[in-house]
């Protein structure tokens, strides 16, 4: 039986001191090996719901359980220890080489601690670069990097903690085509390598998706529209009804495309 990842059930997030509703009894369980995409319009509770699985926050109401542990029951800091996380607002030293932004993965800290980091601990970074296909980069300085090479970068920061769970908030957020699609190979090289690694990956675009997505949620004011497989999730109705707009959706081989289908034509 594959093993749970993550479970919410019967979630709700209350913002304070407002009482505005940002999650309304939300379930969803992410399963060991899945690759999950989470979209929906701004403010739909993307971000809440991705903090509450990467153990950053607590629910007002229902159940969390995150690799076995329930939140509120666990030190969350522990549980962060086997949690990946990339975000383009990630803070990390940007004079830093590649190779030093990588090995403050190993201690989950901004700057790196040197003394932590062990012959193999920084081995471990270089053959994390060259997995991200960018094994050329561990000399330079992480702020003088393309957007696409920074992406990668904490790509590789992420799996220092050898995670069973990799979350990524918006990872293409400005990258150009072929930046992104650097990106989007690599992502598919780690659901091929890494056969038992979860991803969820928030995005608002159907194109920043790697053909190894097998699963979708959409999330609108704060529930879920839809939840299941991409084949399932990822049509022209669903998106239609999530979006609040005609959406009209293409698939070629395993990418796929959006548009308003008022343009079409």
């Amino acid at each position: 039986m594959t093993r749970t990842v993550a479970e919410l059930a019967g979630v709700s997030v209350l913002r304070h001191p407002t009482g505005q509703v940002v999650l309304d009894r939300v379930d969803w369980r992410v399963l060991a090996g899945e690759h999950w995409a989470l979209l929906g319009p701004n403010g739909a509770g993307k971000t809440t719901l991705l903090r509450l699985i990467g153990a950053q926050g607590h629910p007002t109401s229902g159940t969390v359980e995150v690799l076995g542990h329930r939140v509120g029951r666990v030190d969350l800091r522990a549980l962060r220890s086997r949690i990946g996380f990339v975000s383009p607002m990630q803070e990390v030293p940007h004079n830093a080489t590649a190779h030093t932004v990588v090995l403050t993965g190993a201690t989950g800290t901004v700057q790196p601690l040197w003394r932590e980091y062990d012959p193999a601990t920084r081995e471990r970074a270089h053959e994390l670069l060259a997995e991200l296909n960018c094994k050329e980069l561990a000399e330079r300085p992480y702020g003088v990097c393309s957007g696409g090479q920074r992406a990668r970068i904490l790509v590789a920061r992420a799996l220092m903690c050898d995670p069973e769970l990799l979350l990524l908030d918006e990872p293409y957020n400005a990258l150009d085509l072929p930046s992104r699609e650097d990106v989007i190979d690599a992502m598919r090289g780690l659901a091929w390598g890494r056969p038992e690694l979860a991803t969820v990956t928030v995005t608002h675009y159907l194109e920043e998706l790697p053909g190894s997505t097998g699963h979708a949620l959409l999330l609108r004011e704060g529930r879920v529209r839809a939840s299941g497989t991409v084949d399932e999730v990822l049509t022209g109705a669903q998106l239609t009804a999530c979006f609040g707009r005609p959406v009209e959706v293409d698939r070629r081989g395993d990418r796929w495309t959006a548009r308003s289908a008022a343009s079409v034509g």
